[in-house]
């Protein structure tokens, strides 16, 4: 008996139904009918024995053949059932649902009996879905399915299948679980935006680099060397002949306008826990600003205060266009669908990566900070085009003040430090949308900055 995953076919086991262990495991499996049977022909057959009754050894012989004989057949049976089961869809947003299909296959020349089906699934998931099939011909197959939810992101096996066979005389009954599992994927919610001007190009892509050697003139050109395929026609000789090899002009192409988005995931920034909590409101926020970015265009990256790049990022990080759009949404979301609390006591490691060069615009959402890390991002405003901080309140989170009465607003302090330091920055009460967020951002930017230098994000 095998299972198949949700992209596979149901797939044949191969085993020995002879060897010792699985005798033991038959006998095992006989009901109370079955062990009544067999004690029931044991006993006939020594009176028979001790009173010289040859009829009665013979109903004796019977009655304990025959569970003996259910058991033998129904374990080979168990090696030419196949089952497979698919998911729709592989990988949903916290609070949406999920539908598992499962079907089961009898692939022998003979009917099986009452089936009883079983899938492990996590206790998030739901309850633990159970069906009872009735007699499956051979040939026959079945298909049931259940449905799953979880209010919490992350991953979640599901299975093994189990399944419980039994003979058609009710005399054995053997559990028997598949091979493989599938992996259900709860990414965070994703609140779409709407498209404001927080600062890159218009539509995802910038030209100012270009557009300054488009302007320079033909001294002010940097040329590179030649490379195999290059065209001839692109020589720039008068660097050539400077240089003593062949030089070509530059290509200029357009580039895309970049977004990188900071997520806080330091255990000591947070209080609480479950989909309500502030650091959920935050990676789900993260979530929602990546979508829309990749949707506008942008090449994007997320960024944590670990420092530790998403697998399968770019360079330049995340960018396409179409499916590529899609696959890099995809990764974006299974990152964020696992990502946890980390040991960080600081952003310094996320300032190492931003050290590298211009980021273009900058989004954060922030748990509580401190003196050091306000400072931190101060410094990491230089290195962005346009920097936006969501900070969380976690005393509107849910957590006691930790100072004493009267003590001086520390998350109004930071929120003016990353102020007078350029950034864009916006306390985040408990319950509050993004969206009308995301506009106010938008609208305080538009106070402090017009629209000149700025594009649609």
């Amino acid at each position: 008996m095998t299972a198949a995953g949700s992209t596979a076919g149901a797939v044949h086991a191969e085993g020995d139904g002879g060897d010792r262990s699985g005798v033991r495991t038959a006998l095992s499996g006989l009901t109370t009918r079955g062990r009544s049977f067999l004690a029931a022909g044991v006993a006939a057959a020594a009176c028979a024995y001790v009173l010289g009754q040859s009829d009665l050894l013979r109903v004796g012989l019977l009655l304990a053949v025959l569970p003996l004989v259910c058991a033998a057949v129904l374990h080979r049976t168990r090696y030419r059932v196949a089952g497979s089961r698919r998911l729709s869809p592989g990988r949903v947003p916290a609070g949406s649902e999920a539908r598992v299909h499962l079907r089961m296959e009898n692939v022998s020349r003979l009917p099986t009996g009452l089936l009883m089906l079983q899938d492990r699934v996590p206790y998030v998931l739901g309850p633990r879905p159970r069906f009872v099939l009735d007699r499956v011909e051979a040939g026959g197959r079945r298909e049931v399915s259940y449905r799953v939810r979880s209010d919490l992101r992350g991953r979640y096996p599901l299975g093994p299948l189990q399944l419980r066979l039994s003979d058609p005389f009710g005399m054995c009954e053997l559990t028997r679980s598949f091979s493989t599992y599938d992996t259900l994927t709860v990414v965070p919610r994703v609140e779409p935006l709407p498209p404001v001007r927080l600062g890159g190009g218009a539509k995802g892509y910038g030209d100012g680099r270009q557009r300054a050697l488009a302007l320079a003139g033909e001294d002010d050109v940097i040329p590179r060397g030649y490379r195999y395929g290059d065209d001839l026609r692109r020589v720039h000789w008068r660097s050539t002949a400077r240089y003593g090899e062949l030089m070509v002009r530059r290509e200029e192409q357009p580039q895309r306008a970049r977004c990188t988005v900071l997520l806080d995931t330091r255990a000591v920034a947070y209080a609480g826990a479950g989909p309500d909590s502030a650091f959920e409101w935050a990676v789900s926020g993260a979530a929602s600003v990546l979508t829309h970015m990749l949707e506008r265009g942008f090449s994007v990256r997320l960024l944590t205060d670990t420092g530790t790049p998403v697998p399968g990022e770019g360079a330049d990080g995340f960018a396409g266009a179409g499916q590529e759009s899609a696959d890099a949404a995809g990764l974006l979301m299974d990152a964020l669908a696992v990502v946890d609390h980390s040991d960080a006591g600081g952003l310094s490691r996320a300032y190492d990566v931003l050290r590298g060069g211009h980021e273009g615009l900058l989004v954060a959402f922030l748990g509580d900070l401190d003196e050091e890390q306000a400072a931190v991002l101060a410094r990491m405003r230089r290195r962005s085009g346009g920097a936006l901080a969501f900070l969380l309140d976690s005393e509107a989170w849910g957590r006691e003040p930790a100072g004493a009465p009267g003590a001086p607003d520390r998350r109004g302090q930071w929120l003016r430090m990353l102020r007078e330091a350029g950034w864009t920055a916006l306390g985040v009460p408990r319950g509050a949308s993004l969206d009308e967020l995301w506009r106010q951002a938008d609208r305080e930017r538009s106070g402090l900055a017009p629209a000149s230098g700025g594009g649609t994000s």
